[in-house]
């Protein structure tokens, strides 16, 4: 009687984990500081990719007994940075593994990634990977994750900025994918849009034309093509309002809070067992396929 005590007293807490809101992550200049005083285990890890390839990825775990979904994190056009570790940290503190791969690991001078290089210089050797291998680093992350002791068989993207607009790829060349979370990201072709099986989110500022002029043109082709695409634009917001929060005279501010807890709140409906459609069959089959990803921006 005692252990099945102590048993449902461990699921009420991993429940309990999975379904409070842990806060905002920091804006950029806090980003370090976050790091530095989490209570939660974060560690670099490097992973196998198909035909010899290696990423390294940034992974942290949430503060829970039972196991958890992974959350794929996928950053800006500036390379992994300090701000998006800190992202996945408060992933973390939502009861997500969160695993945020460098996209760039072995393209920097030496074979570095990210952390050797500055934003101008990530920039460019963001523009020069080929999609396939972005799709395949992605995979090769999420098989990582989900094969840890402590995870499920269920993971979602989130991207943010030039990462937004890989995350609503993705989900167009994952089958197994949850959901996908888009942050101010450019929207794929409509030939890409047909194959996505997962629901997409899609958080957007308002003052940010580039980005936004291609997210009606992609709700149309979803709707018709009975895909769930739900999105918000959120007023006199700018471009990366998740990191520049102090910007745009409090339009920023206001947007990430709103935005943040929709995002989480959407993760953890379509992640919670049985709800997205998705079984661990599809997740096995999705990761071992290596389709070329045929657009992103």
């Amino acid at each position: 009687m005692f252990r099945l005590y102590i048993y449902t007293v461990f699921l009420f807490a991993g429940a309990m984990a999975f379904s409070q809101s842990a806060g905002l992550p920091p804006a950029e200049a806090a980003a370090k500081a976050q790091l530095e005083s989490s209570p939660r285990h974060g560690e670099w890890v490097t992973v196998d990719v198909d035909g010899g390839d290696k990423v390294d990825a940034w992974v942290v775990y949430p503060e829970r007994s039972d196991k958890a979904p992974v959350m794929l994190v996928v950053h800006e056009i500036f390379g992994l940075s300090d701000w998006v570790r800190a992202v996945a940290d408060q992933l973390a503190a939502e009861g997500f593994i969160a695993v945020a791969p460098d996209l760039i690991s072995g393209k920097a001078p030496g074979g570095k990634g990210s952390r050797a290089v500055g934003p101008d210089d990530a920039r460019a050797l963001i523009a020069g990977l080929d999609p396939g291998e972005i799709v395949r680093r992605l995979n090769a992350a999420a098989r990582y994750a989900t094969s840890l002791p402590a995870a499920l068989p269920r993971f979602a993207v989130v991207g943010f900025c030039w990462g937004g607009g890989v995350s609503f790829s993705y989900a167009a060349e994952q089958p197994g994918l949850s959901a996908a979370v888009v942050f101010y990201g450019t929207s794929p072709s409509a030939d890409a849009l047909d194959r996505i099986k997962a629901p997409v989110l899609g958080l957007y500022g308002g003052n940010d034309e580039r980005v936004d002029a291609t997210v009606g043109p992609a709700a149309q082709v979803m709707k018709k093509l009975g895909k769930s695409f739900e999105y918000e634009m959120f007023p006199g917001a700018g471009h990366a309002f998740m990191r520049a929060q102090t910007g745009q005279a409090g339009a920023n501010m206001t947007a990430a809070r709103q935005a943040w807890p929709r995002a989480i709140r959407f993760l953890k409906q379509n992640l919670a067992s049985g709800s997205s459609g998705v079984s661990a069959r599809d997740v096995e089959i999705g990761l071992l396929q290596t389709t070329r990803c045929r657009s992103h921006s």
